[in-house]
């Protein structure tokens, strides 16, 4: 999906310079100019195609980032401060320092109210970047700018909240604000949810068009009141019960009320994100660079471009200020231990994220229409954010290159990327013990459920001089449980428990639906209810995949994979085996 909507938006863009300088390319403004008028009675409403794009269209996009905004500061990332205190610093500091550059080379004058422009990241094309331009094994990066990213449009929208909104009219931006109070409410209604958010939707963002705020900021707003939860126990209660009685009577009474019920399991917040992403991704983004990109590149703008401050200041913003803002408040950060990187991912490797977030692309070309109407003036600006857009990606490029030749991967999938920690891993044995071994398994593999027997007598052993180490690395594509299986131990060590039930899970690794997997919780006198709800928390589901992204960083692909000390093990895992392993680690 990313690799695809970073295409189109690429494919769009070229197709958008195309048509605006053919022979016929005055065809192009005359196009998006088309007047589109709606009456209703009295009531009229003239726009172009550019505004139905841009005001309407765009509203979707905007709607799209704040549910993500909303999600990762209630379930996500951002709820765990030590997890975003770096990202977030390196945020803020890619919105000041870029807007700061570009204030000082554009000091005065029309050119300073496009310094919008140069503050944010466009999401679609910075993951598309990553995923074509990026290191290898960049799991651990990704996490990093997705929750920057996040930040970065809180930000963006702030931004066009506070200085591009004018001549406000105070009665329809009450009724936007009474009618955004009903869709905060529309969450109490015992059914007709969706078409209540459909209408109420509709004229909130009609009443914001005619008060003067950007109509797209209705978006942002209405999905800041979308709730948005993890699966409550009742509700998957409830369509496991459905489905079970839809399996003995197959009526289409039953058929509705288990769907209805597997769609209310999941928070709306999620839904839509699911429902509206392609969309936003395929059609909205790509449509929005037809319209806005189409920058006429003849001699006399070329010439303009080259010569103008304004030009210059977009790029050099965008890509210095972004490179050097990010990396240097990531630096300052770790320097003052006021927060740190996940294991293996250094500041080098955020360096060249930072590069890749010069691309501005989206909201960049949105605020420039915003803060100027000179056509000349918004064509400097634009082929500044397109010149921006192709140097990020080629800075980023070299960088990672850089990265993967003087840092290669390859070394690190030979050393343990994260120490043992006593106060993080689970673990068995003497934690100050001379020898460690360290084992990456998936509770679903039928090899590391053999392999638990050569670690007893590895052990039995070695006794207090070995502490044995386990950690998660859950192999998706064969065994499909495996991530349920995960949580579900982190979920029983929260009660205690992690050893006990990781044995019955090896024990009975053929059986690890969800149910199989609270019964084993019962069977072991562990809190049925508060277990449920830690298998769902964002504490267990991270701490899972912390464990995972390590795994990716150290290219691992197989279970159980062990490791003497920091160093891989590669050869036989039976007790024998490890034994002469760590002994020769000893000499």
């Amino acid at each position: 999906m990313e690799k695809t909507s970073a295409g189109l938006l690429l494919a769009f863009t070229l197709g958008a310079l195309l048509w605006a300088n053919l022979p016929f390319g005055a065809g192009y403004t005359e196009f998006w100019d088309t007047a589109v008028d709606l009456r209703v009675g009295s009531m009229e409403l003239e726009m172009s195609f550019h505004d139905i794009v841009n005001d309407a269209l765009m509203a979707f996009f905007f709607f799209a980032v704040g549910l993500e905004v909303k999600r990762e500061f209630t379930v996500g990332e951002l709820t765990d401060r030590s997890r975003a205190v770096v990202p977030v610093a390196a945020a803020v500091a890619g919105l000041l320092v870029p807007a700061g550059i570009f204030l000082l080379l554009n000091p005065s004058g029309e050119n300073t109210a496009v310094w919008g422009a140069v503050i944010s990241t466009d999401t679609a094309f910075l993951v598309g970047a990553l995923a074509v331009a990026g290191p290898r094994f960049p799991g651990r990066l990704r996490v990093f700018l997705l929750t920057l990213a996040v930040v970065d449009d809180i930000g963006a929208l702030a931004a066009i909240a506070v200085f591009y909104t004018s001549d406000l009219e105070p009665l329809p931006l009450l009724a936007a604000a009474l009618l955004l109070a009903l869709v905060a409410l529309v969450r109490f209604l015992p059914a007709g949810r969706g078409p209540a958010y459909t209408v109420l939707s509709l004229l909130t963002w009609a009443a914001t068009y005619a008060s003067g705020v950007h109509a797209t900021l209705a978006g942002v707003a209405i999905a800041l009141m979308i709730p948005v939860f993890p699966p409550r126990r009742p509700h998957v209660e409830r369509t496991e019960a459905l489905a079970r009685a839809f399996r003995q009577s197959p009526t289409p009474e039953y058929a509705a009320a288990t769907a209805r019920s597997l769609k209310e399991s999941i928070s709306i917040n999620e839904r839509l994100q699911g429902t509206y992403a392609p969309y936003v991704s395929l059609l909205i983004l790509p449509l929005f660079a037809l319209a806005n990109a189409g920058v006429r590149l003849d001699g006399a703008t070329l010439a303009a471009a080259w010569q103008s401050r304004l030009t210059w200041g977009i790029l050099v913003a965008l890509v210095v200020g972004k490179t050097v803002g990010i990396t240097a408040a990531t630096a300052l950060m770790l320097r003052t231990g006021a927060g740190r990187l996940a294991p293996g991912l250094t500041l080098a490797r955020v360096g060249g994220g930072a590069a890749l977030c010069g691309i501005g692309f989206t909201i960049s070309l949105f605020i420039v229409d915003l803060a100027v109407d000179d056509g000349l003036v918004q064509a400097e600006a634009r082929v500044g954010v397109l010149a921006a857009s192709v140097t990020a990606f080629l800075l980023g490029w070299a960088w990672f290159r850089l990265v993967d030749r003087y840092q290669p991967a390859s070394t690190v999938g030979r050393f343990l990327v994260r120490d043992f920690d006593p106060a993080r891993d689970h673990y068995r044995g003497n934690p100050g013990a001379p020898l460690r071994l360290v084992e990456y398994g998936d509770f679903e593999c039928p090899f590391c459920s053999r392999a638990t027997g050569s670690i007893d007598e590895v052990l039995e052993h070695f006794g207090p001089r070995l502490v044995y180490v386990w950690r998660h690395l859950p192999l998706t594509r064969v065994h499909p449980h495996a991530v349920e299986a995960a949580r579900a131990s982190e979920a029983a060590d929260r009660q205690g428990a992690f050893r006990e039930y990781g044995r019955l899970l090896f024990q009975r690794h053929d059986h690890l639906e969800t149910e199989d997997l609270i019964g084993y919780a019962v069977e072991l006198g562990l809190d049925a209810e508060t277990f449920r709800s830690d298998l769902l928390s964002g504490a267990v589901i991270n701490r899972v995949q912390d464990d995972a992204l390590d795994a990716e960083f150290m290219d691992l692909h197989s279970t159980p994979t062990f490791f003497i000390g920091s160093v891989r093990h590669f050869g036989p895992y039976d007790a024998p085996s490890l034994i002469r392993a760590l002994e020769d680690s000893e000499s």
